[in-house]
């Protein structure tokens, strides 16, 4: 099925061309919403309600840029919009307090650095780890996040910033981090 085909079937209501839709990007879309959510159903419910907007607003898909650019942004869209609804990203958790999360490691998968990193990265408080995946995987600026979680930009970058503490301290303490920044650490 071409891109054009597909797109104009889901606009059509076609379950044919949703299927094909679903099964090419849900698991590209799915490790995007695991960043942002607390547990895999909660990344799966993010991932659902994700895709019925993309199927509702694929007609505003202009062809400006790829397809995929295109539902990635909705789904991050939809992720932020779920997790406002907490109202959690002014919450902070003080750099000195960290020790206490370290107690969540034993769920950290130990086979492969990365998916550790994205295991840390779960770890880390709400606001945090959303600024960080805006910021720092997604490219917003902190003006652009502040707008879209209704923080200040201020706090953006806070948030941000300790969020990069705590996931290197994280890091450190599971031996991931390369020498050079262990040495910055243990020097400081």
């Amino acid at each position: 099925m071409t891109e054009e085909k597909m797109i104009s079937g889901i606009i059509d209501k076609n379950k044919a061309a949703q299927e094909w839709l679903y099964q090419k990007y849900s698991p590209k879309m799915l490790g995007i919403c695991y960043r942002y959510a607390k547990s895999r159903m909660d990344a799966e419910d993010m991932l659902q309600e994700g895709f019925i907007k993309v199927y509702q607003e694929i007609h505003q898909y202009r062809g400006d840029g790829s397809l995929e650019g295109w539902i990635r942004r909705v789904v991050v869209n939809t992720c932020i919009n779920i997790l406002k609804k907490t109202k959690k990203f002014s919450d902070t958790i003080d750099i000195s307090n960290a020790e206490s999360l370290h107690s969540s490691y034993n769920i950290v998968p130990s086979f492969i650095q990365a998916k550790q990193v994205v295991e840390c990265i779960r770890l880390l408080p709400i606001g945090y780890r959303t600024v960080l995946n805006l910021y720092a995987i997604e490219g917003y600026s902190h003006r652009e996040i502040a707008g879209m979680l209704e923080i200040e930009e201020s706090t953006s970058r806070s948030q941000y910033s300790r969020a990069k503490n705590m996931l290197e301290h994280m890091l450190i303490r599971l031996d991931i981090l390369p020498e050079n920044i262990k040495t910055k650490h243990q020097n400081s």
